[in-house]
Order: C-alpha cells, then sequence, then structure tokens
C-alpha cells in the first residue's frame, strides 16, 4: 500500500535519498542522472529514483521546514531508506563565506521544533561521520570551494532579523537584535530550516544523514541593515543551484564507493 504523503512503496526508493526543499529541484537534480524515473509527486513531495554513473539513487523534495521534513523522512525510511543527504540552499553568518560556497554540515543547532517531539532539546544533531568525509572527498575532488561546519535550523525565515522591517508590519521582538551576531561568534557557518531534523532522525532510527548547501547571502549583513531581496536570491540560486546538484550528485557516488570499499 503506497505511503499516505509521498505515494510510495517499497521497491520505489534507492538507498541514497537526496533531500531538496522545493519540488521543482527534483527535476534538476535527476538531469544528471544515468537513469530516472518519476516515482511519484503529491503535495509538497516530489519523488525521482534512477541511476548515478551506475549508483542507485533517489530524491524526494521536503517542502519548507521541518515539520514536511519529518513526514517525509517517516515514509522513505519505511520504504527502504537508509542514508539521507539535506540539499539545499542557506545564508551565512561568517564574513569569510562567500556567496557560492557550498556548506558541509557536520551538526546542527536544534532551533526547529518538530525534532523536540522525537527527542530532547539535550540530544545532539550531528551528521553521520561517513557522509561528511564522503561529502568532503567530492567536493576536493570537483575542486569546489567548501566550509564544513555547523548550520541552524529554524522553523521560521523572517523572524529572527537584527533590525525591524524583516517581518510583516514591522513586528520585531528585542531579543532578536543580538541573535545572528550570537551564532556568528558561536562559530555557526549556515542559516537553514530542515538539516537538525533530519540529523536527529537519523540518528534515532540507527540510520545516516548528512548535508550540503550553497550560500546565497550573509543573513547579517541583510539583517543589520541591508534589506532583503528576493530577487537577488533568485539571481545568485539560477548561478549555483546546478553546482550544489552536481555536488550533491557525486556525494551519492562517493558514499556508495566508500561503503563498497570498507565492505
Amino acid at each position: 500500500m503506497p505511503q499516505y504523503h509521498l505515494d510510495i512503496e517499497p521497491g520505489d526508493i534507492a538507498p541514497i535519498v537526496l533531500l531538496p526543499g522545493d519540488p521543482g529541484r527534483v527535476a534538476t537534480i535527476a538531469e544528471r542522472w544515468d537513469t530516472a524515473r518519476h516515482v511519484a509527486t503529491k503535495r509538497e513531495y516530489v519523488t525521482y529514483t534512477g541511476t548515478y554513473r551506475g549508483v542507485p539513487i533517489s530524491c524526494t523534495s521536503t517542502g519548507i521546514g521541518a515539520p514536511s521534513t519529518s513526514i517525509a523522512m517517516e515514509e522513505l525510511a519505511r520504504c527502504g531508506a537508509t542514508t539521507f543527504l539535506r540539499v539545499g540552499t542557506a545564508g551565512t553568518f561568517q564574513d569569510h563565506v562567500r556567496i557560492g560556497d557550498m556548506a558541509i554540515m557536520d551538526g546542527a543547532v536544534r532551533l526547529e521544533g518538530a525534532s523536540r517531539l522525537y527527542a530532547p532539546i539535550e540530544y545532539p544533531a550531528v551528521a553521520h561521520h561517513e557522509v561528511v568525509t564522503a561529502a568532503i572527498a567530492a567536493a576536493k575532488g570537483m575542486g569546489i570551494r567548501y566550509h564544513v561546519g555547523l548550520t541552524r535550523s529554524a522553523d521560521t525565515f523572517y523572524a529572527g532579523h537584527a533590525a525591524p522591517g524583516s517581518s510583516y508590519g514591522g513586528y520585531w521582538q528585542s531579543w532578536w537584535k543580538d541573535h545572528f551576531d550570537d551564532l556568528a561568534r558561536q562559530n555557526v557557518l549556515a542559516a537553514e530550516m530542515e538539516a537538525s531534523l533530519i540529523f536527529v532522525l537519523a540518528r534515532l532510527w540507527g540510520l545516516r544523514a548528512g548535508g550540503v548547501a550553497v550560500m546565497l547571502d550573509n543573513v547579517r549583513h541583510v539583517s543589520g541593515g541591508g534589506e532583503f531581496n528576493p530577487d537577488a536570491q533568485i539571481e545568485h540560486g539560477a548561478d549555483h543551484i546546478g553546482a550544489l546538484a552536481d555536488l550533491a550528485c557525486e556525494v551519492v557516488r562517493v558514499l556508495h564507493q566508500q561503503d563498497g570499499d570498507r565492505a
């Protein structure tokens, strides 16, 4: 019987699954494969399965945020997924990081609520070392500029900025003023919305997870007086999403090779 939300069944999914948020990015990723078939589309969830350089691979969109991502992971795991790679866009808190650089996430700050329903906040959100190692090897092999570090996963996109104006109607909370600067001082690399949930669930279930993201802006610069510019995000995304898709597919190939070498 198909899973309720993803409309997939056992046999539809490869062991390693890429998890972009945007349904439109699934086809973009699958274009790089040797073979690809559309498995299902339902709600925000689009799934393709195929092979990349001879390696079985799947890709399922999760929508925005941790709650919808938890549903996708539950149903993917029930259908045979064992390794999850978050593939997305992010902002950075660090001034040395450039637009177009790749983030390889080795852990996450849990500022989303969905993972707390599975495990207490003291439970760490940590990527699996084998996935991190494969991501580093893939980025090095492709000559991509990358950074390894923590991401911050939050439930909101507009809340938390330092200056009034990011949230509708100028709504603002005083504690937002130093929030991004605090994260920068804590050496948090990236800002996105899903990775911590993915890392926690994979650890709880005895599975593997990791994450890669392309940097599209510096959220502290935007928050500190600049205005968020969606057009600039779209322009940067068009320039860099292809490179992100290439990296994600190559991580799967390298991980598959490393798994074979260990076996």
